[in-house]
């Protein structure tokens, strides 16, 4: 069978699994590219190529950093900044907006999202907004601010892989600034006046998903909330934390403190909120906890933080953790509790039930052998955030895109030397680091590399682009511009971002070429187009707002196709004139 027929089958099949997810997309990839071999279409030299590749490389790397500045706190801390700056509500949502934008551009959009969400929907909470107003611009202007570097979005970085294969120059880092941060500004106006038209008004689900946990926690020297009243703290409105009582030295034990209350070096207050509130508020106000200061100091190097339930039969059952002796008997430390029925107690006073759900920290030896009674339920160390180690992660993150962004070195260079200094620095443990690595996208983009080389060796590209030229001639270089970006957008939605742009970019390319346009404005086009989806809530960031902010499918194609066409409009007019014809 001719080699051309071959692989415009399997390009259509590839295109058909991509799109009805019949197999995950790593999974059809993979088919793929094995079919390429046993086929003998490609060598395996050829075919594995691709998981070499400085795309590859780079993409693992910077999965890998987003996790270091995940872990040292850096991005949440961002938001809190921002939302402590304002008051007004309206003004503090926009500014919150503008700032995930920001930090898009250099992180993946997905972990932004999940990062400033619980930010937005507190902040929403606390002034009266409707989260449903609040979550779907949060995972929009992630998206948005991935468009103005090449590190923005995994997309934009498969793209210029692939550009080199196809005798192209890779995207330099801020060549999609040119289009990005008009696209960005429009879409950001159209979210700040014309999207919370067309958003519903409904509550969030986000809070009734999260355990509320008690902690004791003892303000520390230099904390910035000695000296402030807990109105001054922000501690409710900023942290999303609820002080229920107050111990200072021998005086009796205040409960619920008023909003005047001042708070004193040395002060313990028992706080109520969720695990994320309460792990980041230890590693931003300046707290402690007592418990977990006494750990032994063998196992610091192996600390693992879980929740753990108590079953029946508990030798905890009716005492205190005090009375219990908890941190002798299981040589770790509680830092919070949970109870279904909410109580205004000091945490030291609470008398251990059935299906109370500790928070519980320790070496990894001692997790393990809790035993039958302590029952893990998930593992929070991932979710810790250490302050300290903040300003090291920022300079090596910030160092790799400064290097890599104005050329000094490589930018596969500058990131994975940054990621072997994290590991040196401990700022992230090997078992994080490849566990952060989005796997199936490195697979989907080694692979796609491999057929994007069979596709253009084999003459399949030229014979498919020739047939397309043809009827697309017609429309002139700005009706291809908008029919390729139009096609791009509706391959976005049933299938992956990366695979919607490694499928058209050979097309455009072929096509561009075929009719004597310059392929470049059309290759721009194509990699704006895929990283802007909007029109269904399948993107990784719009999943994440989907339950939280009880969205209907509905909703995202209302909001979102108002600004996929502003987005359209935008690069239509902007493209050309910075990548002419």
């Amino acid at each position: 069978m001719d080699p051309i027929l071959i692989l415009l089958i399997l390009f259509v099949t590839a295109l058909v699994l991509f799109a009805t997810e019949w197999l995950p997309v790593d999974v059809t990839a993979l088919g793929l590219l094995s079919a390429l071999l046993l086929l003998g279409l490609l060598t395996p030299k050829e075919a594995f190529a691709g998981f070499g590749s400085d795309t590859v490389l780079t993409l693992a790397s910077l999965f890998i950093l987003t996790r270091v500045l995940l872990r040292a706190g850096v991005i949440e801390w961002v938001g809190v900044s921002v939302a402590r700056r304002s008051r007004n509500a309206t003004a503090t949502l926009r500014s919150l907006l503008g700032t995930v934008a920001g930090v898009s551009a250099f992180t993946s959009n997905t972990a932004t999202t999940a990062v400033f969400l619980p930010v937005v929907a507190g902040m929403a909470r606390r002034a009266g907004i409707p989260a449903s107003r609040a979550l779907m611009p949060l995972a929009f202007a992630s998206i948005l601010g991935g468009t103005i570097t090449v590190i923005g979005t995994s997309t934009n970085l498969v793209v210029s892989g692939a550009l080199p294969a196809a005798g192209q120059e890779p995207l330099g880092f801020f060549e999609l600034a040119w289009v990005g941060v008009p696209v960005a500004a429009l879409g950001l106006a159209y979210l700040f006046f014309v999207a919370p038209r067309l958003l519903p008004a409904r509550d969030a689900q986000l809070e009734e998903s999260l355990r509320a946990y008690l902690a004791d926690l003892t303000v520390a020297a230099g904390s910035p909330l000695a000296g402030q009243t807990l109105r001054e703290t922000g501690l409710g409105r900023d942290h999303g934390l609820t002080v229920v009582a107050v111990r200072r030295g021998e005086q009796p034990t205040q409960y619920a403190p008023g909003p005047d209350f001042r708070v004193q070096e040395g002060d313990t207050l028992t706080v109520e909120g969720p695990t994320e509130r309460i792990l980041a508020g230890k590693s931003t106000l300046g707290v402690v906890s007592k418990s977990e200061q006494k750990l032994p100091q063998d196992e610091a190097g192996a600390v693992r933080l879980v929740e753990a339930v108590v079953m029946p039969g508990s030798p905890l059952l009716g005492r205190t953790l005090r009375e219990a002796r908890f941190r002798e008997r299981y040589g770790a430390s509680v830092l919070a509790l949970h109870r279904r029925a909410r109580n205004v107690e000091r945490l030291g006073r609470l008398r251990i039930q059935v299906g109370d759900v500790l928070m519980v920290q320790g070496g990894a030896e001692r997790i393990d052998s809790l035993g039958e009674h302590l029952v893990v339920m998930g593992d929070l160390t991932e979710r810790q955030r250490d302050l300290r180690r903040a300003p090291l992660a920022l300079l090596l993150f910030g160092g790799a895109v400064l290097l890599g962004g104005l050329g000094v070195v490589p930018l596969a260079v500058a990131v994975v030397v940054a990621v072997a200094l994290s590991l040196i620095f401990r700022l992230i443990t090997p078992e994080e680091a490849y566990g952060s690595v989005e796997w199936p996208v490195i697979i989907l983009v080694a692979c796609m590399l491999a057929f994007g080389t069979a596709f253009e060796d084999s003459g399949a590209a030229r014979a498919l682009t020739g047939a397309l030229s043809g009827v697309l001639e017609p429309l002139g270089p700005y009706g291809l511009l908008g029919a390729l970006f139009l096609v791009t957008v509706l391959l976005t939605q049933p299938m992956s971002n990366q695979a919607a742009a490694l499928v058209m970019l050979p097309l455009a390319i072929g096509t561009a070429k075929a009719l004597g346009y310059d392929p470049r404005p059309f290759i721009i086009g194509i990699t704006v187009a895929a990283s802007n989806s909007f029109i269904t809530p399948l993107e990784p960031s719009c999943m994440l707002v989907y339950g939280p902010g009880r969205y209907s499918f509905m909703d995202f194609v209302r909001v979102g196709a108002g600004l996929t066409a502003v987005t359209f409009v935008a690069a239509l007019l902007i493209i050309p004139r910075v990548w002419p014809f």
